[in-house]
């Protein structure tokens, strides 16, 4: 998508959003800020969708909530995927040798995303703790690299699945599943970042 269109479309939802929560002003400065900090995001239109959903979880213009709340939606999601990768094995016992080794190994590395999530999100809760400077930014360093890992599993999970020999049904519904947590992991990835950039400058 046109990064043009991106924006007409994120700023078309806020519209929307406003219209509709004008009756409550606490829900609509909510989601101008949702939809002001999305726009630091790769994908700013599905983070504006996944974080409206989950809106009474996030503080106005709190931003350890906006990228908590990101973090165990990503968390959630790349669980799921990998349950779903995981009963396919099993629903479709005929694979050709390198769709099951490929499944194989999307398995796995899925299994070390959803870890690494979870370790983050249980990470950046206690960053949000932390009175002293290095002991935030090295909780955050933590957060950081571990959700840019997590990301790579996913982008791993998919590269198994190159090449036209591996064309098929079982790779499309993979790919469908996994490009969108990816996405949404990398907009929580994004939403960590500014959130460690605006609370730093806040230390003596």
């Amino acid at each position: 998508m046109e990064p043009k269109n991106t924006i007409f479309l994120v700023l078309l939802l806020s519209t929307t959003i406003l219209q509709t929560s004008s009756a409550t002003p606490n829900r609509a400065e909510l989601d101008r800020f949702i939809v002001a900090s999305c726009q630091t995001t790769r994908y700013p239109l599905l983070c504006v969708h996944t974080l409206s959903a989950y809106a009474t979880m996030i503080r106005h213009k709190n931003d350890q909530d906006l990228a908590q709340t990101a973090l165990t939606i990503s968390l959630s999601r790349a669980r799921s995927v990998s349950i779903f990768v995981a009963k396919l094995t099993k629903q479709t016992p005929s694979f050709k040798r390198r769709e099951y080794l490929a499944i194989k190994d999307c398995i796995e590395v899925l299994g070390n995303s959803v870890d690494r999530l979870g370790q983050s999100v249980k990470e950046l809760s206690r960053a949000g703790h932390a009175v002293a400077s290095e002991d935030f930014m090295w909780k955050m360093s933590n957060v950081q690299t571990w959700v840019s890992a997590a990301l790579t599993d996913e982008t791993t999970c998919l590269d198994g699945f190159s090449g036209r020999a591996m064309e098929g049904k079982v790779k499309r519904l993979i790919r469908l599943k996994v490009v969108h947590v990816a996405q949404v992991t990398s907009n929580a990835l994004a939403l960590v970042n500014q959130f460690a950039e605006k609370r730093s400058v806040k230390f003596p």
